[in-house]
């Protein structure tokens, strides 16, 4: 007897086939990159303060920047002009997870430099695919050997993530990319190589989608004239968030002005409002945020470029505080004097806006008038690590040794020339013989010089064989200057060596310098007027003391400005020389880059108080031989921070 099979069966298996198979021509549904965030986004511990599920509610300001970047907003470039605190990098995240999971591209993520764009791997991108599945998944882990989740590459259907830094030439070359996301744009250096700007060398990798890219700027400003980011803000529709007042409902941009405290007294902070004069407590924001809205000012740019300006006075409540802005507020304003270093990082940082440098040069005859009568080669107390600079000159080395003391207070020690012809042996003889001496320290004791930078900006070789044939690499230092680089040091490079004709490598390490970088530090700090009372307060961060050096001394310190100029049809800010002279400026930003290569800039209290108990100790024994009437026969041993720097020389 034949069996009959029930004839629903094939019917229903039918019907789940034709399900199956409608279901995966149906569309995606057109997620926004903020509806993304919620359903998908979790912060992980490693990166913020505030770990769990994304809340666009926490940041409501945040949402319509993320739609910008969405693929159902037709808007080819967004730029972020912003403060401390407001999740500006996060929404950049957001934007490469939903683009990974909803919307796959070729992505290019560049960092200021190479080492940030690993740790920004490490730190941000490879935590959220970690915490989301269905990034995970089409990710893969970095463990499995044939994965395609590497440091600086994360592949996956239908596209793939690139980090870079920007101080990366080979970075800038990579692949086509539809989506662009430049992360602290005006950290980048002006140029990369000889290439040119980097921001264009990347933009250009986004022409073969031209109708369909996507470019994201992120960034805090940094100088008037200089700042990228305010230049690409300055382009845009030119957005700012503004939010109801509480008690009149009438809708403000929140700016500093009216941010109101007792005088000395940050807790009693508040926000008047501009329209009814309320006094509006923090606490209250978290209602103003929710309410808000993006306003543009130039909206006839809207459909090609927005811009969104944030200051952190919009982090929301629990994050920068008002009143935190109001401490550091007074603290640029303290004693009545403005300090510029401190109220350049409040503008910037805080205000998310651009500083105005002043681009002229230090007064020279303030300078001089407030000279000090401490004596020349003999280090004041303060003064616990010795540097010199040295300029090459065509006939004479040009040189100043730096006292450096805590809070990277100075003084300059003395200024020596070695004269003679710099392609004969004779004042590069002066130049070993005075860097082997020990210094006298007020205490008694005698310190020795712990680095010494030399510029082979002139006289290149015979510099590099010099330093070659000392081997001390410890002591002496190959520098160049460079504008335009991000940092004030760079990492050393081998460099050859031409010797009778031939090129060789010896093993001499160059460091480039920023010598923009430099130079501003350097003025900043030596506009600062020195305390009304020294014996009660302190010296400002930076102070640099000098003993009484003629007037040309100070001339030469001061002998260039920072100007506008248009270079290839853009507007930059250049160092020019104002007078014929300047070798006292580059020898103290020389002095400045290797007392930053030696480790002054990250010494602590525990590694200055060393140093000065050594001192001290050091001068107690001199003390005791000369009251023995006994002529020491040798230097008396040191032991702690200077003897390891300089058995590490192999003195």
């Amino acid at each position: 007897m034949t069996e009959t099979l029930p004839t629903e069966e094939p019917k229903l298996g039918s019907d789940v086939f034709r399900g199956a198979f409608l279901a995966g021509l149906r569309p995606d549904p057109r997620l926004t990159v903020s509806e993304w965030a919620a359903a998908h986004r979790v912060l992980s511990s490693v990166s913020s303060n505030e770990a769990g599920p994304w809340r666009n509610e926490r940041t409501p300001y945040a949402v319509e920047i993320m739609d910008s970047l969405s693929a159902t907003c037709p808007v080819p470039e967004v730029t972020f002009q912003k403060g401390a605190q407001v999740a500006g990098t996060e929404i950049g995240n957001n934007w490469i997870g939903y683009s990974i999971q909803h919307d796959p591209a070729p992505i290019l993520f560049i960092q200021p430099t190479l080492d940030l764009a690993k740790l920004t791997s490490k730190t941000r991108i490879d935590p959220m695919i970690a915490d989301a599945p269905g990034l995970r998944e089409l990710v893969g882990e970095s463990r499995s050997r044939d994965s395609s989740n590497a440091m600086l590459s994360k592949n996956f259907p239908g596209g793939a993530l690139i980090l870079a830094g920007a101080n990366s030439p080979s970075g800038l070359r990579s692949m086509p990319v539809r989506k662009l996301m430049l992360d602290e744009l005006d950290e980048w250096p002006q140029s990369v190589g000889e290439q040119g700007d980097p921001e264009k060398l990347a933009e250009a990798r986004t022409s073969t989608f031209r109708s369909r890219r996507k470019i994201f700027r992120v960034s805090t400003p940094t100088i008037e004239g200089r700042s990228k980011i305010a230049r690409a803000f300055e382009l845009s529709d030119r957005r700012f968030y503004h939010v109801p007042c509480p008690e009149c409902k009438k809708l403000q941009k929140l700016v500093w002005k009216q941010i109101h405290w007792e005088k000395g007294d940050a807790s009693t902070v508040h926000y008047v409002c501009e329209h009814c004069e309320a006094q509006i407590p923090e606490w209250q924001k978290t209602w103003m945020l929710a309410h808000g809205k993006w306003i543009p000012e130039n909206p006839e740019r809207s459909h090609k470029h927005r811009g969104y300006h944030l200051s952190a006075l919009y982090s929301p409540f629990g994050w920068f505080s008002w009143e935190e802005a109001a401490e550091k507020w007074m603290a640029a304003h303290a004693g009545g004097r403005s300090n510029p270093d401190l109220l350049r990082p409040f503008v910037n940082v805080i205000l998310g806006e651009t500083y105005q440098e002043k681009g002229e040069a230090p007064n020279w005859a303030i300078l001089y008038r407030r000279r000090e009568t401490y004596s020349p080669r003999k280090v004041p107390a303060g003064g616990l690590v010795l540097t010199m600079g040295v300029d090459v000159q065509a006939d004479y080395l040009q040189a100043e040794v730096v006292a450096w003391g805590r809070r990277m207070e100075s003084w300059s020690i003395e200024a020596p020339v070695f004269s003679g012809d710099t392609e004969s042996a004779a004042p590069w003889n002066e130049l070993e013989e005075y860097a082997a001496q020990h210094f006298e320290h007020e205490s008694g004791a005698s310190i020795p010089l712990l680095g010494v930078a030399i510029d082979t900006g002139y006289r290149t070789q015979q510099v590099y064989r010099w330093i070659a044939s000392r081997g001390r690499p410890d002591l002496y230092k190959a520098i160049k200057g460079k504008s335009g680089l991000s940092q004030l040091v760079s990492l050393p490079r081998s460099v050859e060596i031409t010797t009778s004709g031939k090129r060789r490598r010896a093993g001499v390490k160059l460091y480039l310098v920023g010598v923009d970088h430099a130079k501003q530090e350097l003025y900043g700090w030596l506009r600062q007027p020195p305390p009304n009372n020294p014996e009660i307060e302190p010296y400002p961060f930076g102070f640099a003391h000098f003993p009484e050096y003629e007037e040309e001394f100070f001339r030469q310190l001061t002998a260039e400005q920072i100007v506008p100029k248009t270079v290839k049809g853009y507007r930059r800010w250049v160092w020019e020389q104002t007078r014929p002279r300047n070798e006292a400026l580059d020898c103290r930003v020389y002095n400045r880059a290797v007392a930053s290569m030696i480790g002054v800039d990250r010494m602590g209290p525990d590694q200055w108080n060393e140093l000065e108990e050594n001192l001290h100790g050091l001068s107690e024994k001199v003390a005791a031989r000369r009251a023995k009437k006994t002529k020491p026969k040798g230097q008396a041993k040191k032991t702690g921070y200077l003897d390891r720097r300089r058995r590490s020389r192999g003195r």
